[in-house]
């Protein structure tokens, strides 16, 4: 029999978004397909286990049914499911439910998703659906390499991501970032690496992948590696564990809720839990980013008679205090991109890094983002700035920039600022830019060198930065205007009356011509 292979199977997952076109909107097509994808994965895998520990023990299928790790019970069962004629939907939300009780660390994930809404998907709809799932095996056997399926599930993320446009920067970070990023920070084994706003989880897996390539990096089949990320979305959290558990992370923590407001990784003294590497893409420029203090904003009448309201002064209020992030300073209401930088240094160990990309504003700002960056700046904690091409995110169009921290630099780095231009390092496509890995090659062997390149790289004193007031916009550093060509003034000004004469011949030429015609 031949294995299914990642081109077929990624062809069969993303003709199941075709079934569901007309009836949902398509920036929800993800959530439905994930989770039959997972349902027909973990009934096929626990059938291939059962049959296996009979085979293997002599045990009856009922007992050899109790053995797995992973549980899938009657009720859950994909043959069940398909004899389903009517309220299939309600036999899917059942049969999500019975998984998460038989799987505790599956709770909240696989019934993020309702199937039983008819309004929004018919019986027809669902029948059409399990019968295009029910189409290939997804056994371990039958695919051409086991985690296969972990790589299908990447691409949908990615084509689902390019289908919701903008809103698909929520749960997706282009993979040339992320394998820039992970490459800058380099995780090593046995680290811990922590994702504060992880998404669908890629900014983890990618760290695991780097780590699996290295020296220790495996233990038997395990990459030597810790993962733990947090997700404010239920939807995004839902498909961050099912990404990640498809990878077999079956042990990554992965949390939800507001990481700003709410951080959900603590240590056994109840302290904020500390990482080796922290990584993270958070929202751009997140408004009303301290919702706390947003619950209580006043609403005034004015001399007019119209309400205004009275936006809450982020600087005057207590923020943080049980954890102590922000001794920098309080970002202001409008862009939380210096509240999530401190966060991840608050849980950074002290020979630890941190990789964050952040929008170009964050470089040159002032106010409240700029006093931040110029006490980053006196303690010496920004190792690196890589200035990334414009048009790479869904979200937005405007280039972002790579910031790379440490709180313990390298004698080469210390009271100095590295700084690279890339914003010319991509290919150029229709509607996204793309790195490619030529250039995250370039990128990240001229960090490793740490040698100055004409119109690319500085290092940058840290005293030349304080001229400049702290501001670390890359064109104060990196010049890359080209200079303009020598003017020969003589040479212009014999040009000039060499056409001169020219002209009067002409001229002349002309005059003649016009007499002999008798005008």
């Amino acid at each position: 029999m031949t294995k299914l292979a990642l081109d077929t199977l990624e062809s069969w997952l993303w003709d199941s978004a075709n079934i569901l076109r007309g009836s949902i909107d398509s920036s929800d097509f993800k959530n439905y397909i994930f989770g039959l994808l997972f349902l027909k994965r973990a009934n096929d895998v626990f059938a291939e286990e059962v049959e296996s520990i009979m085979e293997r023990e002599g045990l009856s299928r009922e007992d050899a049914e109790n053995d797995p790790y992973f549980k899938v019970p009657p009720e859950a069962r994909w043959e069940e499911i398909k004899k389903e004629t009517e309220s299939i939907g309600v036999a899917l939300d059942k049969a999500f439910a019975a998984i998460e009780r038989e799987n505790t660390f599956l709770e909240g994930v696989m019934t993020a998703t309702k199937f039983g809404d008819k309004e929004k998907l018919s019986d027809e709809v669902l029948q059409r659906l399990l019968r295009h799932f029910n189409q290939y095996s997804l056994r371990n056997a039958d695919l051409y390499k086991p985690d296969i399926l972990g790589d299908a599930y990447e691409y949908l993320i990615k084509q689902f991501a390019d289908d919701a446009g903008k809103k698909g920067g929520e749960f997706y970070s282009p993979r040339g970032v992320v394998k820039l990023i992970v490459q800058l920070i380099k995780p090593e084994p046995r680290n811990k690496v922590y994702d504060p706003t992880c998404g669908s989880g890629g900014m983890l897996i990618e760290s695991a992948r780097y780590v699996a390539k290295l020296p220790q990096g495996k233990v038997g089949k395990n990459i030597n590696i810790s993962l733990y990320g947090q997700e404010k979305n239920l939807g995004t959290w839902a498909i961050a564990k099912l990404n990640l558990i498809l990878h077999n992370f079956l042990d990554a923590q992965i949390e939800k809720g507001d990481t700003l407001t709410s951080p959900e990784h603590y240590d056994c003294q109840g302290k904020l839990m500390l990482f080796d590497r922290v990584i993270a893409n958070p929202p751009f420029s997140q408004k009303f980013w301290w919702t706390p203090a947003e619950t209580d904003v006043q609403i005034k009448v004015g001399k007019d008679g119209k309400e205004k309201k009275i936006s809450p002064n982020y600087n005057k209020i207590v923020i943080d205090k049980k954890w102590s992030r922000f001794k920098y300073g309080i970002p202001p209401r409008g862009y939380a991109d210096l509240a999530f930088l401190q966060h991840m240094l608050a849980v950074l160990k002290q020979d630890g890094k941190l990789g964050v990309i952040l929008p170009h504003g964050t470089l040159f700002r002032g106010g409240a983002e700029g006093k931040i960056r110029s006490k980053l700046l006196e303690d010496d904690l920004i190792e690196g700035i890589v200035g990334l091409p414009p048009a790479l995110f869904y979200n937005t169009g405007i280039p972002a920039s790579i910031w790379i921290m440490s709180k313990q630099k390298t004698a080469a780095l210390k009271n100095k600022v590295l700084i690279i231009d890339a914003s010319q390092d991509f290919k150029e496509n229709k509607n996204q830019n793309e790195l490619l890995d030529e250039h995250l090659e370039k990128i990240v062997t001229a960090y490793e060198a740490q040698t100055e390149v004409d119109k690319y790289l500085r290092l940058v004193p840290l005293a030349e930065i304080k001229e400049n007031d702290y501001n670390l916009n890359i064109s104060r550093y990196i010049d890359t205007s080209e200079p303009e060509p020598e003017v020969d003034l003589a040479a212009v000004q014999q040009t000039i009356a060499d056409l001169e004469t020219q002209e009067r011949a002409i001229d002349k030429k002309l005059a003649g011509f016009l007499k002999e015609l008798g005008i």
